[in-house]
């Protein structure tokens, strides 16, 4: 019988176990917040063999609560079996989550005219700063850090990818010396825009009931891409009836206007939030995913 020594035993069950890590030592810039559960984190989930490659998940939700399930954990899995390293990100939300209506203790923001940004942006920014200024201990290419968001979190997965800089140099936290761009993004049928074909509830949450010109200006995606803006995959179905596959189209007309390599595969069924689509075999949406690795191949973010 094979002996396993205890110090490897270790190192596997460390590398196995997702570690949760605060996003922020001290301070948290933007809304303040006291609850726990609303406090920004990032969960790690190292895989067996590393690519190199690492993507920051971003749950949907419309901004008021975090579906960790189905596009958090599912797809840190489905990452890590490629060989990716994934950090789930718990970003700032407003409002009650599902089951919790009458939780005195969850957090309710004030009905201000920006009730949530910039906190979330400013979440996944850290987030992605945070991976590249710990890649050598993740054993990870800080060249190869992508974002990946559904829904509410494809929205703010393309906020990363339009709003970002590259770090402060002089910044006394290493963390914040490291660029936030991400160098490649997925996008699940994302909400974009903030304008006529966009998610209520997300832009309520996000931005308030009637959100200065500008600010809407700031947060509708497909105004703020550039030639800067990295290399996308879009997955949305015309049968979505939340977020609108416009969104996507109008994501998709400006990475193509702008040169930027944009890859969107839509599909005719399929409702809104189906994640990976792993409980719907029996839907052509469900081969989105093998999409998409062929996509991460091309662009060498996996093995070939």
């Amino acid at each position: 019988m094979t002996m396993v020594s205890p110090l490897f035993a270790a190192l596997f069950l460390a590398a196995a176990t997702p570690e949760e890590i605060p996003l922020w030592k001290d301070q948290v810039p933007g809304p303040a917040l006291t609850d726990p559960r609303n406090v920004p984190t990032i969960t790690v989930f190292r895989p067996e063999k590393l690519t190199g490659t690492a993507v920051v998940v971003c749950p949907g939700g419309g901004y008021g609560f975090l579906a960790v399930a189905h596009e958090g954990r599912e797809v840190a899995e489905w990452l890590n079996q490629r060989e990716v390293t994934a950090f789930v990100l718990k970003y700032r939300i407003v409002g009650k989550g599902p089951g919790k209506k009458d939780d005195p203790l969850w957090e309710k923001w004030p009905t201000a005219a920006a009730p949530l940004q910039p906190g979330p942006m400013f979440d996944v920014q850290r987030a992605i700063r945070f991976v590249r200024a710990k890649a050598k201990d993740y054993g990870i290419d800080p060249k190869r850090v992508g974002v990946w968001g559904f829904s509410a979190g494809g929205h703010l997965a393309s906020t990363a990818a339009t709003h970002f800089d590259n770090g402060k140099p002089d910044a006394v936290d290493p963390i914040d010396k490291e660029s936030c761009r991400p160098d490649f993004a997925i996008l699940a049928y994302p909400v974009i825009t903030m304008g006529q074909s966009t998610h209520g509830g997300s832009r309520k949450n996000l931005i308030g009931d009637k959100p200065d010109p500008e600010l809407a200006e700031f947060y509708s995606n497909e105004k703020q891409v550039t030639e800067k803006t990295p290399p996308t995959f879009i997955f949305h179905t015309a049968e979505d009836n939340l977020v609108p596959i416009a969104n996507a189209k109008l994501f998709k007309e400006a990475c193509d206007k702008h040169g930027v390599s944009c890859e969107l595969v839509e599909y005719e069924k399929g409702q809104h939030g189906i994640g990976l689509a792993l409980n719907h075999k029996e839907l052509p949406a469900s081969e989105w995913t093998q999409k998409l690795q062929a996509w991460m191949k091309d662009r060498k973010l996996l093995e070939q």
